[in-house]
């Protein structure tokens, strides 16, 4: 199946292009590449630095190979990457 907009809660994060648009902390504010993925955080390599971003309260836009942008919500991926590809999300694009 391929990475879609409308599926990407489905899919797996890590490996793809991420930018951090809005955070609790401007220290959270970066771009790059998805290293990592746990319950609360994602794990970004940015300028050849790891940074650990806390989902909750911050604003992902994703890069899908097809070059789609998308926006999340971090409470939308609050949970375990392996529990979130089996729930059942509806997604409203405005």
């Amino acid at each position: 199946m391929a990475l879609t907009p409308y599926n990407i809660l489905r899919h797996e994060f890590i490996g793809l292009r991420v930018e951090v648009v809005k955070a609790g902390c401007d220290d959270y504010l970066c771009a790059g590449k998805v290293l990592a993925e746990t319950q609360k955080t994602f794990t970004i390599e940015s300028d050849n630095k790891r940074k650990k971003i806390p989902k909750k309260g911050s604003v992902f836009e994703f890069i899908l190979p097809s070059k789609a942008r998308v926006r999340l919500e971090g409470v939308l991926l609050l949970s375990r990457p392996e529990d979130r590809i089996k729930k059942k999300h509806r997604i409203i694009f405005a």
